[in-house]
């Protein structure tokens, strides 16, 4: 047996290299190794190990205390391997090997299963499926049971005591492990273990429950909106083939289209007016005018607020101004906090692409392109840095773009199918012979016939299908934390979480349904906060934004409403003509700033999530209003579902406007006596439409622009518009 110095790990090591921290790959195969021999403190240096290699040892069990927070590769193969809870410390694993040892069992695999919340590719298998489904279905059926005999022969003591409660555990978990009877009888042993951990847990959250239920309770958080919940606004019903939503109204210069044409059309944002009966046909219902039949006196979405009577005295104004003063200046200090790496970036126009035509031609300016996002460098997690590479999507086609040569890499065609939404993730893909799994880029698209198509570029290969809605789907969004999970929002007012698994060699892949939210009305955006992917989804819909707790495990329902509504400051300055509680622009600029966008509302919010979500909702409407830092100047158009996008890399957040244009916030260089004004802070640039030309035609004028995104270090800027064109900006050095 060698014994494991410094010396030896840098010479098993590879890339070589001299510092142990740096190792990313290192293989101590056969080398007679036992518990005994792994040095665990020399050994958790390695916090850059990505791949271990300790096959053909003499392990009974893995250092329990010895963590790894990058390892995503561990081959156990061929060891002597009995306890494998000793691995629970290594989250972070992907793939794990472990044939040839003899005392493993099918209870053991599903432990390793629950125990590695990450563990895609088990002995060389893509397991996402049957792993998630003992993490979540199966343990909220034993949840089920576990509650039931609590309520059957037991109550917390009163008073509670250390001794009492050590006596009820012990009780509690015994009786659990003996009445709960699920699953088949061959993985008992690990039925027994899971029930174990999870009646415990669930005695802990009675008495943390309780103890929160014995602090005083706190009054309502008032917030600046001064909002009082709002109503449900009654909207008008229309026939199901109408109600899937067109983002954009008809452009006087493009040609009219009838109502049925797409599935993104809906009455939502209305202003009422009497229009024509030619006009009704013509229009989209997405316009602000309302079509005859609305009743002439809606319902109002808001309620009348209360005014405090009583005048304020001197010294009472001058404190609300010093607690506003005070306000703007903490404001100002946390945007302030803000790093960047460079000054504001320059950026010059360098391609038009009309890639998206119907039938290829050059003459159409009326396909509306409606998503793209550049295509992450696949590692061990699916958040590396950024490519050249821009997936687009609009009409029936979805296109593949190298960003400097201006060149369509690939392009997929549906007939039939309208793409409005895609996006980018890492799926492992499983390999035979043997060989480890590998990280595979992979794009998700669908639109107006409800299906997810899946799509890996780099081999060409439209690889599966699977139907998320039987309406059209509006938003796609993954897990950058767990990249077999899909969310997907559709016109049914859902939002549905998938896990799409990883892929074999063959392309085989497997579908399952996670959790089902259910929302109000049409969800236009959805973004997952960056400190906590797996627990909390916020949503940009027609009537507000929606906050959900997304936890899996925790809930023995898989359906679910929303948690709480953030509200705005500017929804005091709605009447019966502005409604401002369509959320059309939502993105992260920090781990805790948010950047969002109202219809009709002349600026960009910025707002902190934290300060936000730690206020107490309203009982009845469960609404907070966002904790807003400061506002971004911005146009004015009645143009509803222009995209915001953030590179939280440069600082930077972007939003086209209805004439082409591009505005631009580089917010690290904004100065701190912008934010304490409390006014609008102008852009930082704001990039006029470059009116390009095609040979024989006349210039083009400005379209409205539909979305944009931007590569981690904004190398490239795209924007696409509502005239079929995809317009890519580079940044000059």
């Amino acid at each position: 047996m060698e014994k494991i110095t410094e010396k030896l790990l840098l010479e098993k090591c590879s890339p070589k290299t001299s510092k142990l921290e740096q190792i990313k790959t290192l293989n101590l195969s056969r080398l007679a190794l036992n518990l005994q021999a792994l040095p665990v403190r020399l050994l958790a240096r390695l916090q850059a190990l990505e791949r271990l290699d300790l096959s053909g040892n003499r392990l009974q069990e893995f250092p329990k205390t010895l963590e790894l927070p990058a390892l995503r590769y561990l081959d156990l193969s061929d060891n002597q391997m009995e306890d494998v809870t000793t691995l629970e410390s290594l989250s972070s694993l992907e793939e794990l090997k472990m044939e040839d040892n003899l005392y493993i069992t099918v209870s053991d695999n599903y432990k390793l299963m629950v125990l590695l919340p990450n563990l895609r590719i088990y002995n060389g298998k893509d397991v996402s499926t049957t792993a998630n489904h003992l993490r979540y279905v199966y343990s909220e059926n034993l949840q089920t049971r576990i509650t039931a005999v609590w309520e059957r022969s037991f109550s917390l003591p009163d008073p509670i005591t250390a001794e009492e409660m050590s006596a009820l555990e012990a009780n509690f978990v015994s009786a659990a492990r003996q009445q709960v009877k699920f699953g088949p009888s061959s993985v008992s042993d690990f039925t027994k273990w899971r029930v174990e951990i999870m009646a415990k847990e669930y005695l802990r959250s009675l008495t943390e429950g309780k103890d929160e239920t014995e602090l005083k309770a706190s009054t309502d958080t008032k917030d600046s909106c001064e909002v009082t919940t709002p109503s449900k606004r009654k909207q008008t019903v229309l026939d199901n083939d109408v109600n899937l939503t067109a983002h954009k109204k008809p452009r006087t210069d493009l040609p009219a289209s009838s109502v049925e044409d797409s599935p993104r059309k809906s009455s939502l944002r209305l202003k009422l007016q009497t229009v024509t009966q030619s006009d009704a046909v013509r229009m989209s219902p997405r316009k602000r005018d309302q079509p005859p039949a609305t009743p002439a006196t809606p319902p109002t979405r808001r309620q009348l607020r209360a005014e405090t009577p009583g005048r304020k005295t001197k010294e009472g104004g001058a404190q609300v101004k010093h607690n506003k003063a005070s306000e703007l200046q903490r404001n100002a200090d946390m945007l302030l906090t803000i790093k960047s790496k460079t000054q504001p970036v320059c950026l010059k126009p360098l391609h038009v692409l009309q890639c998206h035509s119907k039938q290829d031609s050059s003459e159409d300016f009326s396909t509306q392109l409606w998503a793209c996002a550049f295509q992450p460098l696949p590692d061990s997690t699916g958040g590396g840095g950024g490519s050249r590479l821009v997936a687009t999507c609009g009409g029936d086609s979805l296109c593949v773009i190298d960003c400097e040569t201006g060149m369509v890499m690939k392009k997929y065609k549906v007939p039939g199918e309208e793409f409005f939404s895609l996006a980018w993730s890492t799926v492992l893909m499983s390999r035979t012979g043997g060989a480890s799994a590998q990280h595979c880029s992979i794009v998700a698209a669908g639109g107006k016939r409800g299906l997810v198509k899946l799509i890996h570029p780099r081999n060409n290969v439209a690889y599966g299908e699977f139907r998320a809605s039987r309406k059209a789907l509006s938003v796609l969004r993954f897990n950058p934390h767990q990249g077999n999970f899909l969310y997907t929002g559709s016109y049914d007012k859902k939002i549905v979480m998938w896990d799409i698994g990883g892929v074999d060699s063959q392309y085989n892949f497997k579908v399952v349904q996670l959790l089902v939210l259910e929302i109000s009305t049409t969800p236009l955006h959805i973004c997952l906060p960056p400190t906590s992917p797996k627990t909390h989804l916020l949503t940009a819909c027609e009537d507000g934004l929606h906050c959900f707790n997304t936890q899996l495990g925790t809930n023995n329902t898989s359906k679910r409403s929303k948690e709480m509504e953030i509200t705005f400051p500017i929804y005091k300055k709605e009447d019966k003509e502005h409604d401002y509680h369509t959320i059309d622009g939502l993105s992260f600029l920090t781990d805790d700033i948010v950047a969002s966008k109202n219809y009709m509302h002349t600026s960009i919010y910025l707002w902190s999530w934290s300060r936000t979500k730690a206020q107490r909702p309203d009982k009845k409407s469960r609404a907070v209003c966002a904790v807003v830092l400061a506002e971004l100047q911005w146009a004015r158009t009645e143009i509803p579902y222009l995209a915001l996008n953030t590179c939280p890399g440069r600082a930077y957040i972007v939003c086209g406007d209805d004439k082409g244009r591009l505005w631009t916030y580089h917010v690290s260089n904004i100065q701190k006596e912008s934010f304490q004004t409390g006014k609008p802070i102008v852009p930082t640039e704001v990039l006029e439409w470059p009116t390009p030309v095609r040979k024989g035609h006349v210039q083009v004028e400005g379209p409205s622009i539909n979305s944009v995104a931007m590569d981690p270090e904004l190398h490239y800027l795209v924007a696409l518009s509502d005239k079929n064109m995809v317009m890519v900006w580079k940044r000059e050095e």
